[in-house]
């Protein structure tokens, strides 16, 4: 995800249990390559491995190149973004958009694969919209070309984020492929999780959304899937523990000035879990300008919320 899976974020996921951690989508556009943005989302350093790179693009060249470019600065898996809905990935017939046209897809995942000796894999929606699904032959285009394992979202690109996902076509997508299907789209519990898995006879699930503000949930669901009971969120003073240290990272990768405006959404992210009492003082914590201050008033926002917490 743009803007959320930095290295911290990844490493911080990796920490609770995911298995895989994407890095946020990287242009294939040669001119953008070396700029700041996209050198950091291509810092791997200290990250467990599988080092995983998402390449996005609409030319089969320049996403071979970027490939081959991302492999050479410690990618260990290629993913390929033909799933994002954003109207200005979409409007340059990149991301979802790439899947109304199934010969350039073809052309795509061709050269992908041919360019590089890692994993390549996949990432797409059911279809452009509601009338065209073509998930299922996606899929086999996938398959033919070389690519090792698929992650599907359940909706279509005009679906966006709306209405319930569509377990029942990535069960079809199961059925009809060889290669790992990875099921994505509203799985925001371990029962939830336990349910997919089911329903779709996938053979391993992608969280997205659901993980903002609380990493954990990878824990939560392995712990729930291997020993059927349920894992408990944090207590309080690990989320505190948690928060300071994802926050301290943050400005430790991008500097001061950028890692505290980064953090405001993680924090935001991060109370939904404190209930109530703790969003009263999140105005505050997310007007401030300096890391000092940030973490002075992030500290104190536990203090409060304990303090008002019945014992």
């Amino acid at each position: 995800m743009a803007g959320v899976t930095d290295r911290p974020f990844r490493i911080l996921c990796r920490r609770y249990g995911a298995a895989l951690a994407v890095s946020e989508m990287v242009s294939s556009n040669p001119e953008l390559c070396n700029t700041r943005k996209s050198l950091l989302r291509c810092d791997h350093t200290g990250e467990p491995e599988p080092r995983t790179v998402q390449i996005l693009g609409s030319c089969p060249q320049q996403l071979a190149d970027s490939a081959k470019r991302n492999v050479d600065r410690g990618a260990q898996i290629i993913d390929i973004n033909m799933g994002c809905p954003a109207k200005k990935v979409c409007n340059v017939a990149a991301g979802s958009a790439l899947l109304k046209d199934e010969k350039l897809v073809a052309s795509i995942l061709d050269a992908v694969v041919k360019a590089v000796d890692v994993p390549v894999t996949l990432k797409f929606r059911t279809g452009w919209d509601l009338s065209s699904r073509n998930a299922v032959q996606i899929a086999k285009i996938a398959e033919s070309s070389g690519i090792q394992a698929l992650a599907l979202h359940g909706r279509t690109r005009a679906c966006g984020f709306s209405g319930a996902a569509e377990y029942n076509t990535i069960a079809e997508a199961k059925s009809a492929v060889n290669i790992p299907i990875i099921a994505n789209g509203d799985i925001d519990s371990a029962a939830k999780a336990k349910f997919v898995l089911a329903t779709t006879g996938a053979d391993a699930l992608m969280i997205g959304r659901a993980a903002l503000g609380r990493p954990w949930l990878f824990a939560q669901i392995q712990h729930h899937l291997e020993f059927g009971t349920e894992c408990l969120p944090p207590e309080t003073e690990h989320l505190q523990n948690v928060m300071i240290e994802h926050l301290s990272a943050l400005y430790a990768f991008y500097g001061e000035y950028a890692g505290v405006r980064i953090a405001r959404k993680h924090i935001a992210w991060y109370v939904k879990n404190l209930g109530g009492i703790a969003s009263q003082k999140l105005k505050a914590i997310l007007s401030v300008e300096n890391a000092d201050r940030q973490i002075s008033l992030v500290t104190s926002l536990f203090e409060f919320n304990l303090r008002e917490t019945p014992a």
